[in-house]
């Protein structure tokens, strides 16, 4: 009554299989070679017209390394999962050099992708991968704390080294390699098997958030929600998806057959099929036999099962309506097959399983035990759940323990979802078997039966729900969320409030309600502001290993020239996609939320200067609410300027370097300190524009610096391109357009006169400075100014210390006007130095360009008052020694 040692849980995939003797699903038969074809087991080209293929899954050997494969078949792909976790399927596109992990051939039209681990797939071919996704987080099924390798096979580099025998592992010709998706380790099919099972996660594993750390109880929210991928890509919905995929992607495997001596026909797998209609088509010879057209339309659904087990049922229109289709007996459909063959139409038939009287099922403990992954057990026509439950115990040394504490759970495992049903202790299994291959032949095969302790489970969904009026009491919080979106307060709490954001964190203790209030929030407005919905995952600190830093990443997307999207992607390939966060889901605050526990953590920000200074002013903001109240933070830049990113080193801007290297130089970063400065702006006249004269004064407005500000012309020319992106933001999607259209601007304002020093007014540290002939005043806190140029000079200079990112001052610079600009940007002069110091009073005499971080406005005249904020914040600055040149 047990399973082979070495099942899926021990000994990798693969062994389990057949046995353990010769390749593990695979049908191969020798074929005759009409084009160059290379081997998939070890990629050579295969010389000679003949080679050997499997007939479900397209595997192509040499003779010679037929023995070896232990590669298995798609058709078996379901029976080795260890734990089954769903993909994730973004919408489709198109993936050059890559191939189909289910049929193994390239994919030339649009096919899907898993955004959380390597599985690539045709439309057609979805419906076939089986939920083996890696498991990101604990969802109160089958959890563990050992994490053993995630293997996927193919779509490495050509230049991919194996671990084991150093020789090269991956191939641009055909799906071939394997790689562990947490530690990334490389191998050729024949030597990962010898790689021990336990995964570390590799040189990446202090900067992980350890998947055993993550709880998301996420029963009716699809993937994307529960990883927080926007889904505004998503165009069709995935029904109609499916169907136009499945009967197109079918067809064109097998062209309707011109040849008069082969015959097409429509082959449905079951009742759901057929409402669907979706279909797959097969080509067999006119006179073929009956079991050979049985087992071609076995085949097409990836099963290799023995054909006996299976008949062909012929169906005309009409039984389409009706629910049930007759069955006819082998006598009529034999007769049944010569008028077939007559006709050019592709005939529809569908796949039966004939009853049986007797089968062994096999029954998966929900609990991981060591050396067993399944018990196999025979039952009758008798036998119910309750009596499998009564012999499966004593079988996996439960035998002392009361039935009433156990269930039998049907799991369905579907690419897109794991669907669990349990089943009622009376309930006849073989009637159970019968319904489930009546309904779909590819489902049965995707069905498995666990055996699950009865347990008290705690439904716990925590929901972020963003934009909604700051600074209210947590009762006028819950108060609006009652009237807006009737929550039912017996199941849903508030159980964080972020007053100065307009944030709370929702604890929902049903299923069903936190999905509603998901789907009722993004239509929701409140004061004409849309609120936003993120499921936010529980990390569970105490869990997180001593020496473990796990790296928060921000990415945003509509940074510089769109890069974003693909960085979004390999980073949650690379790290724990519960640590990736795209800023326009709801801003910083709902990463720094999930992270509120983590006793110690890095920051990387994905984005231009403006994007750094908004996660670093939310930082400022919920500090006082995190464990780890200062976490350094690294910066990707993918903006314009990038002024910040050059000063730490981090370059002056990403063109595309691997992922993997920037993380690496991340963890290898040198922790620095730099000042942050808080601008009060108070203006003393009324805005203009004001109704019938009278106005009230605008309330003063407090802004955060990290770069520089400016008055004047620089500020007036980041207003012009400010306005320019605004009228037509598709325009600005590149580097090299951005500052094409800041030269356009710049050259309209050359002949400007310079007067700004007669409109202001400059104190420094409480003494009056007086100002040259100028036409931009520049406050500097970093030696980067206008996409690297250096505005304070190297010369040294008696009058005044030499400038740095954490001495508490800020130095103030003047330029003559656009020329002069152009003249410091390309490195021949520098500005006019004014003044250092800690504390300035500007008075604006009349309305004027103003600009913090490259944020421009017109500012009424008045006040500006500019002093040092806070703590120091601490970044992180790339090291030396690995800087490339």
């Amino acid at each position: 009554g047990g399973s082979p040692a070495s099942s899926p849980v021990l000994g990798g995939r693969g062994r389990a299989a057949a046995g353990g003797s010769g390749p593990p699903g695979h049908a191969f038969r020798r074929v005759t070679l009409t084009k160059p074809t290379f081997c998939h087991y070890c990629t050579d080209f295969i010389w000679g017209l003949a080679g050997y293929q499997c007939e479900v899954c397209n595997f192509m050997s040499h003779e010679k390394c037929l023995k070896n494969v232990k590669l298995p078949c798609s058709c078996i792909a379901p029976s080795l999962v260890r734990v089954p976790v769903a993909h994730c399927f973004g919408p489709p596109g198109h993936y050059k050099r890559k191939f189909c992990t289910v049929c193994r051939k390239s994919l030339e039209s649009p096919a899907f992708r898993c955004e959380v681990c390597e599985l690539h797939v045709h439309t057609d071919c979805i419906l076939f991968a089986c939920s083996d996704c890696r498991q990101c987080h604990q969802d109160g099924h089958l959890d563990h704390d050992t994490y053993h390798h995630h293997w996927r096979e193919g779509n490495l580099s050509s230049s991919a080294r194996c671990e084991v025998c150093k020789k090269t592992c991956g191939s641009s010709e055909v799906l071939s390699g394997m790689r562990c998706e947490w530690c990334g380790i490389l191998a050729h099919a024949a030597c990962y098997i010898i790689v021990t099972p336990e995964c570390t996660f590799g040189r990446l594993r202090n900067m992980i958030l350890p998947p055993s750390c993550v709880q998301l109880l996420s029963r009716n929210f699809s993937k994307l929600h529960c990883f927080r991928i926007s889904e505004n890509l998503q165009t069709e919905s995935d029904e109609d998806d499916d169907v136009d995929g499945s009967t197109q992607g079918s067809a064109k495997d097998v062209q309707i057959s011109t040849d008069s001596s082969k015959q097409t026909l429509k082959i449905f797998d079951g009742n759901d099929a057929v409402k669907r209609n979706q279909f797959r088509l097969i080509s067999v010879p006119r006179i073929a036999k009956n079991e050979e057209v049985v087992e071609a339309a076995l085949r097409a659904y990836y099963i290799n099962d023995d054909q006996q087990e299976y008949e062909l049922q012929t169906f005309t229109q009409q039984v389409l309506l009706s629910d049930d289709v007759i069955n006819r007996n082998d006598a009529a459909e034999d007769s049944n097959l010569g008028s077939v063959f007559r006709e050019s139409v592709p005939e529809a038939w569908i796949i039966r399983a004939k009853p049986k009287d007797e089968e062994v099922i096999r029954i998966y403990p929900a609990w991981l035990k060591v050396g067993m992954a399944y018990v196999s057990l025979r039952v009758n026509k008798d036998s119910t759940v309750q009596t499998v439950i009564k012999e499966v115990l004593p079988l996996l040394g439960r035998q002392t323990e009361c039935l009433q504490n156990f269930k039998l759970v049907e799991v369905l495992m579907g690419s897109k979802q794991v669907q669990r049903m349990v089943l009622d202790n009376q309930e006849l299994i073989l009637n159970r078997f019968k319904d489930i291959r009546k309904t779909s032949i590819r489902q049965m095969n995707q069905t498995r039966f666990y055996i699950v302790e009865n347990s008290k489970s705690i439904v716990q969904v925590n929901l972020f729900v963003g934009g909604l009026p700051p600074q209210l009491s947590r009762e006028e919080y819950t108060n609006i969320l009652k009237e807006e979106l009737a929550i039912k307060t017996n199941v849903v709490s508030v159980s964080h409030v972020y007053q100065a954001q307009g944030a709370v964190i929702l604890q929902i203790s049903c299923f069903s309600e936190a999905e509603r209030i998901y789907m009722l929030v993004k239509d929701t407005v409140v004061n004409d502001k849309p609120l936003n919905a993120v499921v936010i995952p529980e990390v569970m600190a105490s869990k997180i290993p001593q020496n473990c830093c796990p790296l928060l990443v921000f990415v945003n997307p509509k940074s510089g020239g769109l890069k974003g999207r693909d960085l979004l992607y390999s980073f949650r390939k690379l790290l724990n996609p519960h640590q990736v966060f795209e800023l326009t889901n709801g801003g910083p605050l709902p990463g720094f939320h999930t992270f509120s526990k983590v006793p110690s953590f890095r920051v990387l920000v994905c984005g231009g200067d403006g994007t750094v200074g908004w996660v670093l002013g939310a930082l400022e903001e919920i500090r006082h609410k995190l464990v780890c109240s200062e976490p350094s933070v690294a910066i990707l830049p993918l903006g314009t300027g990038n002024d910040l990113g050059r000063v730490l080193r981090w370059g002056a801007g990403y063109s595309g370097e691997d992922p993997y290297s920037i993380l690496v130089s991340v963890d290898e970063a040198d922790d620095v300190l730099m000042d942050r400065w808080t601008i009060l702006l108070d203006a003393e006249e009324p805005a203009e524009g004001a109704e019938n004269g009278i106005a009230e004064p605008e309330p003063p407005k407090i802004v955060q610096m990290n770069n520089y500000c400016g008055l004047g012309i620089d500020a007036e020319l980041s207003l012009d391109f400010h306005h320019a992106r605004e009228e037509e933001p598709g325009k600005f999607n590149s580097r090299f357009h951005n500052k094409g259209v800041y030269v356009k601007v710049g050259l309209q304002k050359i002949s400007h006169t310079r007067n700004l020093h007669k409109d202001i007014k400059l104190q420094v540290d409480q003494h009056e400075v007086e100002l040259p002939s100028i036409e931009g005043l520049i406050f500097i806190n970093i030696p980067s100014w206008g996409s690297g140029a250096d505005l304070w000079g190297s010369d040294s200079d008696n009058r005044f210390e030499k400038p740095r990112i954490d001495d508490g001052l800020l130095e103030v610079v003047g330029v003559t006007g656009v020329v002069h600009m152009g003249q410091v940007q390309g490195g021949f002069r520098s500005g006019i130095r004014i003044a250092q110091g800690s504390y300035f009073r500007v008075t604006l005499l009349k309305p004027i360009p103003v600009q913090v971080d490259g944020e421009p406005w017109i500012q009424a005249p008045g006040q500006i008052i500019i002093s040092a904020a806070g703590p120091k914040v601490h970044m992180l600055k790339k090291s030396k020694q690995k800087q490339k040149k």
